[in-house]
């Protein structure tokens, strides 16, 4: 992506960067403590779970940006939108996969992007209890963990009866969203469930080949956005569109396994 060049590109980087370190330092405390408070934003109309470590999370990342980018404007999960005057938005999910979180499982993350009026600018996918951290954008496409690191790049499968498909929710939206990822589903090689922002980082990694959901918002697919097609990846919404806005996605590694997923959730019969 290169909207933006030079000296401004790399303090987007470093920014993003400071952004994941002091989110991660302030979550970890809370996560597999005995006593973690859970809240349901959802009342009684389902299960939508935040904790303090959300909260505080966000909150982190915000009074950093007071500091280093008070001119950007905020979208955030936890506290909403904030103004700017720059042109530039940071779209933060304190925790992706709160109810992974909560029960335990290191499949959350902290995912944060910088965006324009066109769309995602930059993105880092960080798993802090791992000490992973996938990026993308601005001709950036790596990952470091506890072994190391290195480039990014998805996989080249092109048959659906190869691929490894995931998603978070074996519900996947409405009766008839989940039909359309049954189809997709009978056709792959293999299908996992319950991973939250983690699939989309395998994704990007070379892992696995498709991330299929539904249901999501701004904040669960800007970061993923930057980080899979900065390693040579797509995402789109179900019709092969834009999907910046959330709502139903479609990861995948290559443009080919990409349209043959396209294909089967459109299938009738």
């Amino acid at each position: 992506m290169d909207r933006i060049e030079g000296d401004l590109s790399r303090e987007l980087m470093d920014t993003a960067e400071a952004l994941a370190d002091a989110a991660g330092k302030v979550i970890l405390p809370y996560f597999r403590q005995h006593g973690l408070t859970t809240e349901n934003k959802a009342g009684g109309a389902g299960f939508d779970p935040v904790t303090a470590a959300d909260r505080a999370a966000e909150r982190a990342m915000r009074d950093l940006l007071a500091q280093r980018r008070p001119n950007d404007a905020i979208l955030g999960e936890e506290y909403g939108t904030s103004a700017g005057d720059s042109g530039l938005t940071w779209v933060l999910d304190p925790i992706d996969g709160t109810r992974g979180f909560m029960s335990g499982t290191p499949t959350w993350g902290v995912l944060i992007a910088v965006r324009d009026a066109q769309g995602p600018l930059y993105g880092v996918i960080d798993q802090p209890y791992t000490n992973e951290r996938f990026r993308g954008g601005f001709g950036r496409a790596d990952f470091a963990g506890p072994h190391g690191g290195g480039a990014l790049g998805t996989r080249d499968t092109t048959r659906l009866d190869q691929a490894i498909l995931f998603t978070t929710f074996p519900e996947v939206g409405t009766p008839d969203d989940r039909a359309g990822f049954d189809r997709v589903a009978a056709q792959a090689r293999l299908v996992r469930y319950g991973m939250d922002c983690y699939a989309y980082a395998l994704l990007a990694a070379g892992q696995i080949d498709l991330v299929i959901e539904a249901g999501l918002q701004t904040y669960d697919i800007m970061a993923p956005i930057a980080v899979i097609e900065a390693a040579g990846g797509i995402v789109t919404n179900w019709e092969g569109g834009p999907v910046h806005d959330g709502g139903r996605a479609v990861a995948a590694a290559n443009p080919r396994i990409h349209a043959a997923a396209l294909d089967f959730l459109h299938r009738k019969g």
